[in-house]
């Protein structure tokens, strides 16, 4: 019986916290965000970087990364519901190839 009282009370007082979720539009606040992070891991090579904001509709951000034959890839990116996804891509660097062992046949 006392178990039954606390579930009704725990419902009632979810009931009371949940009203007004929802259904006042008047205070909607545009998304606002920024976020960044960066690896750099000499043992396996692993070496990257991204940065991003958000302020409203818009979204800007870049991300580096260092590609296996030693290049870096960097892309700046903008986005908005006018434009849409833009971006803009360059390639840093030299590439450099390890050699190659073929065996011969006989």
């Amino acid at each position: 019986m006392i178990a039954a009282k606390v579930l009704v009370l725990l419902g009632a007082a979810a009931m009371v916290a949940c009203q007004g979720y929802g259904h006042d539009d008047h205070h909607y606040a545009p998304p606002h965000y920024a976020y960044e992070y960066k690896v750099h891991d000499g043992h396996t090579g692993d070496i990257k970087s991204a940065h991003e904001t958000r302020d409203g509709d818009v979204v800007k951000g870049y991300y580096t990364l260092k590609e296996a034959d030693g290049t870096t890839r960097e892309v700046h990116y903008t986005a908005d519901h006018h434009n849409g996804f833009n971006a803009e891509v360059k390639k840093i660097g030299h590439a450099h190839h390890a050699p190659s062992h073929h065996g011969g046949y006989y």
